[in-house]
Parts: structure tokens; C-alpha cells; sequence
């Protein structure tokens, strides 16, 4: 039974977690440091670290890792193998060599499509149609490590992030119960990854959700699919915040940013390809409600550009 240690930090990882329970002993847990959360700010773990917790495991929670003695602290576990999945540091080279058999990473593409903090949103925000993981064994560059095992999946036209990253942890946990144990025994050849095809899914940012007009339709609705739950799809409206929560694809021609229609069934904007319909939003410090709601106190002409 191989020794393993564990590192990532959300959902997705704590799913690789609860796979790695299953195929060894995980002799320790590494996930971010506790962060504050939501409004009240009030310091949260991670999912990660409430599973191990639940687990009994040992938990380390370094707040840095290059140039300190981190790997001399891990190298007392003796472990045979690290699964990564979605920790959030990249690893230094000491790091990497301190297990037997190196630093294996789940990561959430099909390499070398997608390399980076944000795979998931950057193929849904992309329009990319299939998606998947990969099983690679780690190196010092952004995940350019060989691979030995990878899996596929379809991205619907209606999938979210939280949809996608739902349908990806379950197929990196059955990618590791499948893969993990000969690999470890030397029964799955590693696969240098291609030279062509690279793309880079940087960490997301909060203007990534800023709405864009001069953006085509079909991309500003894939891009709110993407950003959900954060940061969103956002704009403004006479001067105030607002969350767009549900938009459709329609085929409207105009100014970008002009309003097209506006009555109970949506309002309706141009942009630089087709127009929105915007069913549902949010004004900063309100409830959802649904376009009709949104028009009873608010008066929007046809032809103006109140948006933004």
C-alpha cells in the first residue's frame, strides 16, 4: 500500500482526496492556509482540509513553500508518492523530489490545451465543446509534465463552471482509482506532451465578468457560464452595480450596447455580434428578479444605452 501525501484546496481536490483514501494510506494533508469567507469575513477551511480533518489525517497549512525548509518537513512522511490537485502554489524543485516516485497532478484539460490556475472556465468562456483530465506526472514548468492517463468529456451548451468542475472531479478520482496504482508500479508509459496546440488558462480576475457589448452574444453568454459564481457577469445600470444571472443568444443587430426591446419577456441589447436577452438580474444590494420585476421601477427607452 503506497504511502501518499495529499495537496489541493477545493471541492475538486477534496474529491481526488476521498480516491486517494481508497488506493493508500495518506500519511498527510497540504492545503492553503485558512482564509476569511464570504460577507462576515469569518475564517473558513477548506474542503480539503475539513475532509482530512473528518479523517483524522495530519494537515499542513504552509503559507509559502519555495526557499523554505517545507520539503525537509514533508520528507519525514516518507511518502511514496504527492497527488496534486488544484493546491494553488506551484511546486519548487526540491518540493517535487522529496517523494520516492515524484508529484503526480490532476489537472482539469486535455494538456496541453489549458495549462494554468483556471482550465474549466477558460474551455466553457472559449466555447470549446469537449473537455476533460489529465493524470501527469509533475515537472518545474506550469503543468508541461508527461502524461499517463487522461480522460474526456463533453461541454453541453448549457454547462457552468460549477456543472463542469462537478462532472471533471468525478472523472479525475476514477481516472486515479483506474491509473494511480500502475503507475506507480511502472505500468503506464509517460507521454511527453505535444509542442502544438498549447493554451494558457490564467487565474481568473474580477473584470474577466465585466460585460462587454462590443463582445459577440454567444461569447458574453459563455463567459457568464464561465464566471458563475464569481465574479459573475456585472455591469451598471443609473449608476448602480448589477449582476446579469441569466441571459439567452438572440439575433438582434445594433449599436453595441444599444437597448433593442424592453418589456416582460426580457430586455434586449445589441452587441458587436447579435443581441442578449436579459431574463434575469440582480441590482447591487437586491434580490434576483426576473426582467419584468427589474422593469416596474425602472423605465428603459428603446434606443438608449443605459448599460455600463
Amino acid at each position: 500500500m503506497p504511502r501518499i501525501v495529499f495537496m489541493g484546496t477545493p471541492g475538486f481536490a477534496a474529491t481526488q482526496l476521498e480516491a486517494c483514501l481508497k488506493l493508500g494510506e495518506v500519511v498527510a494533508v497540504v492545503t492553503q492556509p485558512d482564509k476569511p469567507k464570504g460577507r462576515g469575513q469569518e475564517v473558513g477551511v477548506s474542503e480539503v482540509k475539513a475532509l482530512a480533518l473528518s479523517k483524522g489525517l495530519p494537515v499542513l497549512q504552509p503559507q509559502k513553500i519555495r526557499n523554505t525548509p517545507f520539503a525537509s518537513e514533508l520528507a519525514a512522511y516518507r511518502a511514496d508518492v504527492a497527488v496534486v490537485a488544484a493546491y494553488g502554489k506551484i511546486l519548487p524543485k526540491d518540493v517535487l523530489d522529496t517523494p520516492r516516485l515524484g508529484c503526480v497532478n490532476v489537472h482539469g484539460s486535455l494538456l496541453p490545451r489549458w495549462r494554468g490556475a483556471a482550465p474549466i472556465q477558460w474551455a466553457i468562456a472559449s466555447g470549446d465543446t469537449e473537455t476533460g483530465v489529465c493524470l501527469m506526472k509533475m515537472d518545474e514548468g506550469m503543468d508541461t509534465g508527461p502524461v499517463f492517463a487522461r480522460g474526456s468529456v463533453p461541454i453541453s451548451p448549457a454547462a457552468t463552471a460549477p456543472d463542469l468542475y462537478g462532472t471533471l472531479a468525478a472523472l479525475g478520482a476514477s481516472l486515479l482509482e483506474q491509473h494511480l496504482l500502475p503507475f506507480l508500479a511502472g505500468e503506464r508509459p509517460l507521454v511527453a506532451q505535444p509542442a502544438q496546440g498549447v493554451t494558457m488558462a490564467p487565474m481568473i480576475k474580477k473584470d474577466d465578468g465585466r460585460l462587454d457589448f462590443t463582445r459577440p452574444a454567444a461569447v458574453i453568454e459563455r463567459r457568464l457560464r464561465a464566471f458563475t459564481p464569481w465574479p459573475g457577469l456585472f455591469t451598471t445600470f443609473a449608476g448602480q452595480g448589477l449582476k446579469l444571472l441569466q441571459v439567452s443568444v438572440r439575433g438582434g443587430q445594433g449599436k453595441p450596447g444599444e437597448v433593442l426591446a424592453a418589456d416582460k419577456t426580457g430586455i434586449e441589447v445589441a452587441c458587436a455580434e447579435g443581441s442578449l436577452q436579459l431574463l434575469q438580474l440582480q441590482p447591487e444590494g437586491k434580490r434576483a428578479m426576473d426582467a419584468a420585476a427589474f422593469l416596474t421601477s425602472r423605465k428603459i427607452e428603446r434606443g438608449s444605452s443605459p448599460f455600463g
